[in-house]
């Protein structure tokens, strides 16, 4: 279905602030989402407010506000309150641009919260202020390591930001086969994952998303993404986690924000990190229909061109699905 920028985010709005979230938060959580519908990442769009819902609804007691544990002026930990990702991670972020623009360096860590969402929003928040940025996040084991067919960490994002003399150069990238929120939606539409994705709760690999969310996902990467998967979830062992955390109430996120002058120039650093992605989008293809571009790239111009648009398009499923629940019903 086709929806123009502003329905679709009014959409997300009226179906946060239906369980409970004020106008503020539903506008951080729709601002995340339209993001990743913009980028062409439908998965984390729309479809994710589903999730949100039906997340709050299956484990309502518990929330309360985000609070800080523990801070220092180059750090802050988090307790995220049992609230969704989007207002933690969102939070965490605010507060370590603050602390890095005053101190040069600042790190962030948060848990006890959950959908901490598209990394590369965060990243880009931060590189819009000139800062170098990292995040890693841990959650429940839904990640067989390479040599099993059992969970042993979680889709494990991982992100970095550079900024520069024109677009953000921002790596996002999860270290399983396809995220929870992808094989949500297949199951929602009825559709198949590709072969060597998943495992069932038996062991046996599957193209079943339900079984899938039952079993394990396959790590991306073989045994070096699998290594880096495990370095992962110890980052959020620092950042408060669990050594298995709950499936619904425990991702834990790590975040490191650092001036560039801390070891050179701000322009000169925005200005090589420029020339550097233009030699590399300028190297030889080996096919002229997939030249080779920086990470951000496709995401910057798949952006620009719904923006221009005005429009984006959404699964009919998720649309009426929303409406319903905007309109108050289940």
């Amino acid at each position: 279905m086709r929806l123009s920028l502003g329905d679709a985010r009014e959409l997300v709005i009226r179906s946060m602030r239906v369980v409970g979230h004020d106008e503020h938060d539903a506008g951080v959580i729709a601002d995340h989402l339209m993001d990743c519908e913009l980028r062409g990442v439908d998965y984390g769009g729309l479809a994710r407010a589903l999730s949100v819902v039906e997340r709050i609804r299956k484990r309502p007691e518990g929330r309360r506000p985000i609070s800080v544990v523990r801070e220092t002026p180059v750090s802050v930990m988090l307790d995220g309150g049992d609230q969704a990702g989007y207002l933690v991670g969102h939070r965490a972020t605010r507060l370590g641009i603050g602390k890095a623009e005053a101190a040069g360096f600042a790190v962030a860590g948060v848990t006890n919260t959950w959908f901490t969402g598209m990394f590369a929003h965060y990243m880009e928040m931060a590189t819009s202020r000139g800062l170098i940025a990292m995040a890693a996040g841990s959650s429940d084991w839904r990640v067989a390591p390479s040599g099993s067919a059992e969970g042993r960490f979680g889709t494990n994002p991982v992100a970095f930001g550079f900024p520069s003399d024109g677009d953000p150069i921002i790596m996002d990238t999860a270290l399983s086969s396809v995220m929870v929120s992808e094989a949500t939606l297949a199951a929602r539409l009825d559709r198949k994952l590709d072969e060597g994705k998943a495992y069932g709760p038996d062991g046996q690999p599957t193209r079943d998303p339900t079984e899938a969310l039952a079993g394990a996902f396959t790590v991306w990467g073989g045994h070096k993404g699998s290594a880096l998967g495990v370095m992962i979830q110890l980052f959020g062992l620092l950042a408060g986690g669990a050594v298995r955390p709950d499936p619904l109430s425990d991702c834990s996120l790590f975040l490191m924000f650092m001036r560039p002058d801390l070891l050179v120039g701000e322009a000169e650093l925005r200005r090589n990190v420029s020339a550097y992605a233009d030699a590399l989008r300028q190297a030889a293809p080996i096919d002229a229909a997939r030249p080779p571009r920086m990470p951000f790239d496709r995401s910057a111009a798949e952006r620009r061109a719904r923006l221009a648009d005005g429009h984006v398009e959404v699964a009919d499923h998720v649309v009426e699905r929303l409406r319903t629940i905007a309109a108050g019903g289940t």
